[in-house]
């Protein structure tokens, strides 16, 4: 019998009854649209790998431990696992992905920020490390604005309101902050780009 003949369903009963090569089958059977689905969320080889082997790693314990419902598809039943371990990758990384809230599991479902993949949110976050010790040489009033607006992500007019000067002023010394920072940053002689 031909492995492309055997429904998800038995190669499943197998692989629970002891049949280790029908786990195989069953990988090698999707891991096309199960990877594909990872990346199209992730846009990282790395990453997509883990997830996709740590979502084996999910199917493989419930499955040995009797846990698997007969009556789900198996195919939608390890995508919702992969979803799952997408969005957790996201909250370790203080990112979330949006899915589409219609109840339906999408396949399609996109990134809220589709630009700023996993690779460019790590180089960001070394970037923002890297920036947050430059960010400590300038003068007080500088530091306070830019802090307000990029890492507390206020209005001008908050910003205004907060330090209770003109929002011209907040503007001012968030435009000198940057220029300063651009001197520090050429002081320094760092490169920020990838």
């Amino acid at each position: 019998m031909q492995h492309q003949l055997i429904p998800d369903a038995t190669l499943v009963s197998n692989y629970i009854q002891g049949q280790e090569v029908a786990l195989e089958t069953l990988i090698v059977r999707h891991k096309q649209k199960i990877y594909s689905f990872i990346y199209s969320k992730v846009y990282d080889k790395d990453v997509a790998e883990d997830i996709f082997q740590d979502t084996f790693i999910k199917v493989i314990n419930t499955l040995k431990r009797g846990a698997y419902n007969e009556e789900g598809k198996f195919l939608p039943w390890v995508m919702r696992i992969s979803h799952n371990l997408v969005i957790d990758y996201f909250r370790k990384n203080n990112r979330m992905p949006k899915f589409d809230n219609t109840g339906e599991f999408s396949i399609f479902s996109v990134l809220s920020d589709s630009s700023l993949n996993a690779e460019k949110s790590i180089i960001k976050d070394q970037v923002e490390s890297d920036v947050r010790r430059l960010v400590d040489e300038l003068p007080d009033d500088q530091k306070e604005v830019l802090l307000m607006r990029i890492y507390k992500d206020m209005s001008f007019k908050e910003i205004s309101d907060k330090t209770g000067v003109s929002i011209n002023t907040a503007l001012g010394r968030m435009r000198y902050a940057l220029i300063n920072l651009r001197k520090i940053i050429e002081k320094h002689n760092i490169v920020l780009t990838n």
